[in-house]
């Protein structure tokens, strides 16, 4: 197992992405600590206690660095010192066009997906770096690079989380902690499950394996970029997305594009 004897915090570990991580990590011998507003990250809590690992769930909101630094405490003296930080959680307050993007929705989606990030990397790497030994992964997403129609504070978010993610990497490489971004394209959540079927019908469209990925593909490297082999990976950007970050612009016809 990668992580047996390790200890992880994940925050949005209620549902989708973030639950399978936990699920993931918890296999891979992690005990684990989960950060959620959901009441159902107990769910989660519940599931990694069923595979024989620990597991500390706590409603926090991440955006306020007391209350993260409380959650942190609280994770530590039950589970011990924490090895590796995933920040996945991430929401979308406002969906519309940037001229109707409001202050607070604004704000809001910069306070959790950015904000919250850093306050876990600041809480949680120095004492990472103090032991010699630390994985940090952050979720950012496609949308980082080629920006998103009518989710500007999601994309901006998101990229930011890239220059956190490079700059982390650099300040604590000597000692142990490596730091590096996923990038998921379109992921079979909950939340992707309720689009309209003609969005996921044009995301189909434009990705070229022609599905959507599984929140366990998605977890399956976080593990791997957790564990002791990917010690030398740090500072990089590792898109998870079916080929959907790339240009599918088609030049020519289709059906000669499309090959045998």
């Amino acid at each position: 197992m990668l992580l047996e004897g390790r200890t992880a915090l994940i925050s949005g570990a209620a549902r989708g992405i973030g639950r399978a991580i936990a699920v993931r990590l918890a296999r891979e011998g992690a005990q684990v600590g989960l950060l959620d507003i959901d009441p159902a990250i107990e769910d989660t809590a519940a599931e990694v206690r069923g595979l024989g690992r620990g597991a500390c769930a706590v409603n926090c909101d991440i955006s306020v660095s007391a209350k993260v630094e409380a959650a942190v405490a609280r994770i530590t003296a039950q589970l011990g010192p924490v090895d590796v930080l995933v920040n996945n959680a991430g929401i979308v307050n406002n969906i519309a066009p940037i001229e109707k993007m409001s202050d607070d929705a604004w704000q809001r989606e910069l306070g959790v997906n950015l904000t919250g990030a850093f306050n876990l990397v600041r809480a949680l790497a120095p004492a990472m770096a103090a032991r010699g030994f630390g994985r940090i992964v952050n979720i950012s997403s496609v949308a980082a690079r080629g920006g998103l129609s009518r989710q500007v504070g999601y994309s901006a978010t998101k990229a930011g989380l890239l220059g956190l993610t490079h700059t982390a990497a650099l300040e604590y490489a000597r000692r142990g902690v490596t730091c590096n971004a996923v990038l998921p394209g379109m992921v079979e959540t909950e939340n992707v499950r309720a689009m309209p079927q003609a969005i996921r019908d044009q995301a189909l469209a434009h990705t070229p394996v022609r599905r959507f990925g599984e929140p366990e593909e998605v977890a399956a490297l976080v593990a791997f970029l957790c564990g002791a082999e990917a010690g030398y990976i740090t500072g990089a950007e590792i898109d998870i997305s079916g080929g959907g970050h790339l240009n599918t612009l088609v030049l020519g016809s289709r059906r000669e594009a499309a090959g045998p």
